[in-house]
């Protein structure tokens, strides 16, 4: 049985991709910042017929809470198959360039990028004793700077110092580590689900969780002859779904 890990996923996209990773037979640590609340979650998810789910406490602003927590996936299970770095917050809003302090982007950078990149580095080596190891970064279309560039593009009024910086930043370090790892059987890629109606955006997006969840597996349980180093977003109408950059 693969195992996979989710950072963020006592809620909204993460909860739901664990749900449906889940259902495909893979066993789920869902990662929750408050151990209690990702209880609550598990428990709920038991009584409905998911089974093969298990709240870990992780916080991924803090290393010794991501230490723990692969701490307890290595002794239980010995590898990790696919790490998902779910976990996100969006900030202060506004988030103008001129106006916007320091102290509140590095807020955002904490968890966004400098997190994922700490979870990242901690779960290498578990994931590397995996015989098909995946890591998917969640991101999105506000990351993509040429996007952002082209006054066409449907949000592109939707600019933020912060939370698409943090994205861009993000992308940058995922193509990095593809490269990085690109001699072993990794698939490292950055995976946008879309402008989705969720508690992070008080349910203005047009998408559904469902479609978000399903659109981040797609992407993450790959064959061999699967891409990596890739941008992949749920709100692009080619069918290969790749993002510019």
């Amino acid at each position: 049985m693969q195992t996979v890990l989710i950072t963020g996923a006592n809620r909204s996209i993460g909860l739901e991709t664990a749900k449906q990773l889940s259902e495909k037979g893979l066993f789920v640590y869902l990662g929750s910042r408050n151990l209690s609340k990702g209880e609550e979650v598990v428990k709920e998810l038991h009584e409905k017929g998911f089974q093969n789910i298990k709240a870990i406490e992780i916080d991924v602003t803090n290393p010794e809470s991501i230490f723990k927590a692969k701490k307890i996936i290595e002794n239980e299970q010995g590898k990790l198959d696919i790490l998902i770095n779910n976990a996100g917050i969006l900030g202060i809003n506004p988030q103008t360039a001129s106006e916007t302090s320091v102290k509140d982007i590095q807020e955002v950078f904490n968890t966004n990028f400098f997190g994922a990149i700490s979870v990242t580095q901690v779960f290498l080596d578990l994931l590397k004793k995996s015989d098909s190891p995946r890591i998917s970064n969640i991101t999105s279309g506000l990351g993509s700077l040429t996007l952002h560039s082209d006054p066409n593009w449907k949000y592109y009024h939707v600019k933020g110092a912060a939370y698409g910086t943090s994205k861009s930043s993000l992308n940058a370090y995922t193509i990095v580590l593809a490269y990085e790892l690109r001699e072993l059987p990794f698939k490292v890629n950055v995976i946008d689900p879309g402008y989705t109606a969720t508690d992070f955006n008080h349910h203005s997006g047009p998408g559904s969780v469902e479609s978000a969840a399903s659109f981040i597996i797609k992407h993450t349980l790959t064959d061999e002859n699967a891409p990596t180093g890739q941008f992949f977003s749920n709100d692009i109408e080619d069918e290969s779904g790749i993002s510019p950059w």
